[in-house]
């Protein structure tokens, strides 16, 4: 495992989608100060702070779960850089751009996800000798 936040090939992407995002929003309407331009960055610097955060945290239970919230919001980043497109805040080459930035981002928490939640031999070596404890102690009854 990476030894801190900023070895994560997926934090290092995360804060370069985040730092996209508020390249990309500043040219927005006055109007969506508060509104999307506001929940965009929100969005973005939640995706990259949940990698940091669980990264941190002391369990690999918890550093999935965080992983989790940050997926929980760049998706919630990719609805509204469609909505953003779709009001022509955005010309075609940024949400391409950021869209194919946060997907890459989105395909590596899946993968780191996935890898953290892969038991490693040590754990299957522990729950088999608690099985065949338990069972020992069934038939010395």
């Amino acid at each position: 495992m990476a030894h801190g936040y900023k070895d994560l090939i997926a934090w290092q992407k995360a804060k370069r989608l985040a730092v996209a995002v508020y390249s990309a929003t500043s040219g927005f309407p006055r109007c969506e100060t508060f509104g999307l331009v506001a929940q965009l960055r929100r969005c973005a610097v939640s995706v990259v702070s949940n990698i940091a955060e669980g990264q941190g945290r002391n369990t690999v239970g918890e550093f999935i779960q965080f992983l989790g919230h940050g997926r929980g919001s760049l998706l919630e980043l990719q609805t509204q850089l469609e909505i953003s497109f779709d009001l022509k805040y955005l010309s075609d080459a940024s949400y391409r751009a950021l869209e194919q930035l946060s997907g890459d981002v989105l395909g590596l928490i899946n993968r780191l996800i996935e890898a953290l939640a892969r038991p490693t031999d040590h754990a299957v070596a522990k729950q088999r000798e608690t099985r065949n404890l338990k069972r020992e102690t069934l038939k010395a009854r």
